[in-house]
C-alpha cells in the first residue's frame, strides 16, 4: 500500500494551527519499517514476560511487526488468554522466563510485569544477549537503577522505556521542540499533575486462585499473604493484579506510575534547555492511608501508598520542578519568555500560538527525536522506534540513562514521602546527604531464591 509522504514542514505548520489529536508520519528512509517487516519471513519473534493489559495494548499496538512466539506469565489464565489474543494459541507458556531468555531464536523481549519484577529480568535479558522493551517504572529503587545502567552500557544492548509520551510527535515531542528552538528562555518552574491514588478499606486474607502462582507473582518482594476483596463494581481491592501500584512493596504509587511519564517530560525540557545540572534536593508532603514508622507502614491490609501530596525539587540555577497530586494532568512549563502546557489532550501557550506565524525550523523536531525515523504516533511509534533501534544498533528515544535521570526523582519523592521530611541530594554521587536512614532505602533486599541472576 501507497503512503503519502508529507515533509516535515508540512506537518509544522498544519499543526501549528490546531493541538487535536493527528498522526504525523515523518521518514527519514525510503523504506518503513511497515515494508521491511511485510513478509512472514521478516517479522521479528518476541517473548513476553508478564501477559496483562499492559502487554496486551503493546502487543497490539507491535503486531504489523512483531511474532509473540513465548510467553510467560505467573496467572496461568492471563497467559492463556494472551496467547489466544496475539499469538492465536500458538506461542510457547512457560512459568519460568528464563526459559525464554535461554531461546537463541528470539532476539527480543517484553518485560510488562508489575513494577517490583522489572529490574531482575531485564538485567537477565540484557546478558542472555536479547534486546528489551521494558514497561515503565523501570525499577523499584535508585539503586536497581544503577544495576541496569551498568549492565546495559557492559552489554551494548537496546533498551526502550515504555514512556510513549517521547513518541507522541503533535503533544510532547513538539512541546520539546519549542523548548529546544529557545522560545521559553531559561526555564525556572515545571509543574507536573499527576493526579492522586486511591484508599481502600481493610482488605482480607483470601485463597489464592488456581490460575496463579502466588510464590511467583511476590518475586523478589517480601512473602505475605495473598489478599482480595470484591467491590461489587469496578476493579476489585487486592495486593495482585493492578492494584500492585498502591503497595510500597511492589510500587511507588503514583509518584512512579504517571511520575514516570510528566517528570520524565519536565526533566526533558531541561535537558533539551541545556540547563543539564541535576537536583540538589526535594521538599514537600504527603497524606497516606496508614501510620508509618521510620518509612514503614505500620499496618499490612490495605493501600499504603500516598494518597496526596506537593513535593518541590530544587535544582543549583534556581529552577524548581513541582509533583503535585491536586492540579490538572500535565506539565507546565514556565520560561523567562512564556509558558506552555502540554498533555495527552492538549499543548496551549503564547509560544503555541505563535507558531502561525513563525513556524518551527525544518529540522527541530527531528533533532528532538535524535534524528530517528518518525513512523506512526503515540504507542505504536514507540515500538517503531525501539525496533528500528534494534536493527541499527542505536539508542532509543527513551533510553535507560536518561530514564533513571528523571526516575531517581520520583524515587526521592517516594521516600520523603514515607519518612515525612526534606531530602538533600548529591546528584553525582547519586546519594541522599547527611540522612543514613534515607539512604538506606536507595535499595531494598530481594527475597532468597529471586536474587538477580549476574552470570
Amino acid at each position: 500500500m501507497t503512503r503519502l509522504r508529507p515533509t516535515r514542514r508540512d506537518f509544522l505548520k498544519a499543526s501549528a494551527a490546531t493541538t487535536a489529536v493527528t498522526t504525523p508520519y515523518f521518514y527519514s528512509q525510503p523504506r518503513t519499517l511497515a515494508d521491511e517487516t511485510a513478509s512472514a519471513n521478516s517479522r521479528i519473534p518476541i517473548g513476553v514476560i508478564g501477559s496483562g493489559g499492559m502487554a496486551g495494548g503493546n502487543m497490539k499496538a507491535a503486531k504489523d511487526w512483531l511474532d509473540v512466539v513465548a510467553i510467560c506469565d505467573a496467572d496461568s489464565d492471563r497467559a492463556a488468554k494472551f496467547n489466544e489474543s496475539h499469538s492465536g494459541g500458538k506461542a510457547k507458556v512457560y512459568t519460568d522466563y528464563h526459559d525464554i531468555l535461554a531461546d537463541d531464536s528470539i532476539p527480543l523481549i517484553h518485560v510488562a510485569t508489575p513494577d517490583h519484577w522489572h529490574t531482575k529480568p531485564l538485567i537477565e535479558a540484557m546478558l542472555a544477549g536479547k534486546d528489551v522493551y521494558c514497561e515503565k517504572p523501570l525499577t523499584l529503587t535508585i539503586d536497581e537503577g544503577k544495576q541496569i545502567r551498568k549492565v546495559q552500557k557492559e552489554t551494548g544492548r537496546i533498551v526502550q522505556v515504555g514512556t510513549q509520551q517521547r513518541s507522541t510527535f503533535n503533544l510532547f515531542v513538539k512541546a520539546m521542540a519549542i523548548v529546544a528552538e529557545g522560545r521559553l528562555g531559561k526555564i525556572k518552574r515545571l509543574e507536573c499533575g499527576i493526579g492522586g491514588a486511591p484508599s481502600s478499606p481493610s482488605i482480607p486474607v483470601a485463597d489464592v486462585p488456581a490460575n496463579l502462582d502466588w510464590d511467583r507473582w511476590l518475586g523478589p518482594a517480601p512473602e505475605t499473604d495473598y489478599r482480595f476483596l470484591s467491590t461489587g463494581k469496578g476493579r476489585p481491592n487486592t495486593n495482585c493484579h493492578y492494584e500492585f501500584r498502591w503497595w510500597y512493596q511492589y510500587s511507588g504509587g503514583k509518584l512512579t506510575d504517571w511520575g514516570a511519564h510528566h517528570v520524565d517530560i519536565a526533566n526533558w525540557a531541561l535537558k533539551l534547555n541545556g540547563q543539564t545540572a541535576g537536583p540538589t534536593g526535594i521538599s514537600g508532603s504527603a497524606d497516606h492511608p496508614v501510620e508509618f514508622a521510620d518509612g514503614v507502614p505500620q499496618q499490612d491490609d490495605r493501600y499504603n501508598t500516598a494518597t496526596k501530596f506537593e513535593f518541590t525539587v530544587s535544582y543549583p540555577d534556581g529552577a524548581e520542578m513541582v509533583i503535585r497530586s491536586n492540579s490538572r494532568n500535565g506539565v507546565l512549563i514556565e520560561g523567562e519568555k512564556g509558558r506552555i502546557f502540554v498533555s495527552r489532550r492538549n499543548l496551549d501557550g503564547a509560544p503555541v500560538d505563535a507558531l502561525k506565524e513563525n513556524p518551527l525550523a525544518d529540522d527541530t523536531i527531528a533533532k528532538v527525536y535524535k534524528n530517528l525515523p518518525m513512523e506512526r504516533n503515540e504507542r505504536q511509534a514507540h515500538w517503531a522506534n525501539f525496533l528500528h533501534c534494534h536493527r541499527e544498533g542505536l539508542e532509543p528515544i527513551s533510553d535507560v540513562h536518561s530514564h533513571m535521570q528523571m526516575l531517581n526523582i520520583c524515587h526521592l519523592a517516594g521516600i520523603s514521602a514515607r519518612l515525612g521530611r526534606d531530602l538533600k541530594w548529591d546528584d553525582s554521587a547519586e546519594q541522599i546527604v547527611g540522612d543514613d536512614e534515607a539512604n538506606a532505602m536507595l535499595a531494598r533486599p530481594y527475597r532468597e531464591g529471586y536474587e538477580i541472576q549476574m552470570g
